[in-house]
């Protein structure tokens, strides 16, 4: 039986991991500034994630959640605590695909209504309704491509105010800042406008921070730039460091009934040791400050690079965006400076998303190997 081809892929195996770097089966060790699309946030093999992670799986690696776990209300607690959301209630599950997916779900019992407003080019996840408010045609099937949603432009309120005045409109959901659509981010006063219309119109506010939360930008998640508080903010990637996690942080007056949302391994006992001991950690190193003072060293640098034309995102979510397209470059980064970056929809993008432990020592690297391919 042969693997279902899922992305095109490098000839390079990799065996392991430490820190900010990663080593294939010949040995070769390279630098990795794209963390597995942004998934790992403290490092690769922490030793107080390695540790938390071997302690319990000798002692117990799954059961129900028909029983107590009590290491999901620590985890629960740790991260109200590093979020200031200590009044949200957290539901925990798999993936982001599936946290987006319960956040949509949650919005439709709360407010009875079926539509949702996403914007252009977003990206939520390949499940039913995530992949539905997904705007790429290529990854939405026809079991998918319902018209219970709408895509309008990012950081135009009108359009967004047009759409709630139908008065049919169960959620608007949006990245902290996109992802694979090419690092567009929503500016503060967009989402304060936001947050006051939705209140208006009784919709509920989804702040997907799949990909931008968990301390990337200098707060834990991107939104608190511009101090709101959403209805319903999803999770993942980083909250495990690779171990599979997602989960939806919940505002105090939405009701949650016996029924309404489940999972059968979502908050599992291996996942909430793994998300404790990467919460820990986030504080404990002060990761969230260290991913502001590289990120915006960062940005400074980059902007300086031969044939850039903008350098988008926040702190450690950056996107260098070039006048041509990057792919050859990407490659090369790969396999003759040994570096590991990302791509996104836009070709003439490479995404840089890596652990919130790096140093500045590392971005120098990097631009000083696109600088020599570049010129």
């Amino acid at each position: 039986m042969k693997l279902f081809d899922v992305y095109p892929l490098y000839d390079v195996e990799i065996v392991k991991g430490e820190g900010t770097h990663v080593w294939d089966a010949n040995g070769t060790k390279y630098l990795d500034l794209y963390g597995g699309h942004a998934v790992i946030s403290i490092g690769h093999s922490h030793p107080k994630y390695v540790k938390a992670i071997s302690e319990q799986v000798s002692r117990l690696g799954f059961y129900s959640n028909s029983v107590i776990n009590n290491i999901q209300r620590s985890l629960a607690q740790k991260i109200g605590e590093l979020s200031g959301m200590e009044d949200y209630s957290f539901f925990m599950c798999n993936s982001g695909a599936e946290a987006n997916e319960n956040a949509i779900k949650l919005s439709s019992f709360a407010t009875g209504r079926t539509r949702v407003v996403a914007f252009n080019h977003s990206f939520h996840g390949r499940t039913s309704e995530a992949v539905a408010v997904t705007d790429n045609a290529k990854i939405v099937s026809p079991a998918n491509d319902t018209q219970m949603r709408t895509f309008v432009p990012l950081n135009d309120i009108n359009a967004v105010k047009a759409e709630l005045e139908k008065g049919d409109v169960c959620a608007v959901i949006i990245e902290g800042i996109q992802g694979v659509g090419g690092m567009g981010v929503p500016t503060d006063e967009f989402l304060q406008s936001l947050e006051k219309e939705c209140k208006k119109a009784g919709t509920k506010l989804i702040l997907d921070e799949v990909q931008s939360g968990c301390g990337r930008t200098g707060h834990y998640f991107a939104f608190q730039h511009a101090g709101i508080f959403p209805d319903v903010i999803s999770v993942a990637k980083g909250i495990g460091n690779g171990f599979p996690m997602g989960g939806i942080l919940i505002a105090p007056d939405i009701e949650a009934r016996y029924g309404m949302l489940g999972t059968t391994f979502g908050g599992n006992h291996l996942a909430c040791v793994a998300g404790l001991a990467v919460a820990q950690v986030i504080e404990e190193e002060q990761l969230m400050a260290n991913a502001e003072k590289v990120g915006k060293y960062a940005f400074e640098k980059f902007a300086t690079l031969p044939h850039v034309v903008a350098v988008k995102g926040r702190g450690l979510m950056c996107g260098i965006e070039f006048d041509m397209p990057i792919a050859a470059i990407r490659k090369q980064l790969v396999f003759e400076k040994h570096i590991f970056t990302g791509a996104a929809s836009n070709p003439n993008m490479i995404r840089v998303l890596p652990p919130l432990t790096i140093t500045t020592d590392d971005i120098d690297r990097l631009y000083n190997a696109l600088f020599n391919l570049l010129k």
